[in-house]
């Protein structure tokens, strides 16, 4: 299965339809099946004791499957994730960009399943690691 959209693509498409985080993610690799992302974590992103957010690092986790999706799929905006499960497994390192490495599991007519591990820049061992299933609309 050939990519739908590239990597410009998806972060036109990312602009457009979500404005409200510009400039928070970034695509640092695409291939079949998978992409790694990246969060600019700011100030915004961060916890009491100076960590980055659980739901910061769930942000990531379901961009970068949605992203995924759409790579394959092309733009279908109303993808949605219907599943998610996520392990936190590390403190991450305050202040430093969270990366997302993604693959595909499962790219079906109506689901897709996708496992995320999610590691502070520059880390070896993950922060965190979730399964995240997304509803594909039917076309037309």
């Amino acid at each position: 299965m050939a990519l739908q959209m590239n990597t410009e693509e998806l972060m036109a498409f990312l602009d457009r339809e979500f404005p409200q985080i510009t400039g928070e993610f970034t695509i640092e690799d695409l291939g079949e099946m998978r992409i790694r992302t990246r969060m600019t974590v700011s100030e915004r992103h961060l916890r009491p004791g100076g960590t980055i957010s659980g739901p910061s690092i769930f942000a990531l986790a379901d961009v970068s499957v949605y992203l995924a999706v759409l790579a394959m799929i092309g733009p279908v905006a109303l993808a949605v994730t219907t599943n998610c499960s996520i392990d936190f497994m590390r403190k991450p390192e305050a202040g430093v960009d969270l990366i997302a490495e993604c693959r595909m599991l499962k790219l079906g007519r109506v689901l897709a399943v996708g496992e995320v591990l999610v590691f502070s820049d520059g880390m070896e061992k993950p922060v965190a690691r979730a399964s995240m299933t997304y509803s594909i609309p039917p076309a037309g």
